[in-house]
């Protein structure tokens, strides 16, 4: 059967289509450092409630968790993120100085780099001759393909640092807010926090193939989990006196 002819072909709408952000672009360090924070702050104040204390005991916990909490997330963040950045900013370096004593041999390299990709022999030399009569072009082309960076596109400490600082607070808050408006059981955080979990468990297949539904469950029953352990922990201790 004729699949048409060629003017019907040009006729024929071209075929788009999208994926989403594998990586997850902003939101997914955003999400998981708010669920963080409720995890581990909802745990901490199930796991002072369970030994019987007095609320203002639980809200002072809460808040220490939450103040602790952020700012070990965020001095981590800063240096996980500025150690990486100064390692690729190392690399560069000697990348540049590579491809200013051995331009040849670096021409070299990038055309075999295209030659494993597909390109002709022939094809593969044009293209890295002509990406090499820019130095500053061939220096993006061979860290983006050797290192997995941008040269000026780095990530910023500070930036990660700040973000990580708030998402983790944002989180940690919302099991404290009830005590803060004068709640003198664990029920009213408990609920405010399993709202959270499960909202945040929805944002979270934004970046999964995963159906909000289950994503959402899945977040509730493995934050409940953890504030149960805790809890009974708490509980134990709290009997046994210690």
């Amino acid at each position: 059967m004729s699949s048409g002819s060629p003017e019907e072909k040009k006729r024929l709408p071209e075929h788009h289509h999208r994926h989403r952000d594998v990586q997850g672009g902003w939101l997914r360090p955003a999400v998981f450092g708010v669920m963080d924070g409720l995890v581990s702050n909802f745990a901490l104040i199930a796991g002072v409630a369970g030994g019987q204390v007095e609320p203002k005991i639980i809200l002072l916990a809460g808040l220490a968790g939450l103040a602790s909490g952020a700012f070990s997330m965020g001095v981590g963040e800063y240096v996980s993120v500025a150690s990486q950045s100064e390692l690729a900013e190392a690399e560069i370096e000697v990348e540049r100085l590579e491809l200013e004593r051995n331009p040849v041999a670096e021409k070299a390299e990038l055309a075999a780099l295209y030659e494993e990709r597909g390109l002709s022999p022939e094809l593969a030399a044009e293209v890295s001759e002509a990406l090499h009569r820019n130095p500053e072009e061939a220096l993006e082309v061979h860290t983006r393909e050797e290192l997995g960076v941008v040269p000026g596109d780095l990530p910023s400490p500070l930036l990660a640092a700040l973000a990580s600082f708030a998402a983790f607070s944002v989180g940690a808050l919302l099991p404290v807010l009830p005590y803060l408006l004068g709640a003198v059981s664990l029920w009213p955080a408990a609920v405010v926090a399993a709202f959270g979990l499960f909202g945040a468990g929805m944002l979270v297949s934004k970046v999964t193939a995963r159906s909000w539904w289950f994503s959402g469950l899945r977040q509730l029953f493995f934050g409940a989990a953890a504030a149960t352990l805790t809890y009974g922990i708490g509980a134990l201790i709290g009997v046994s006196g210690l």
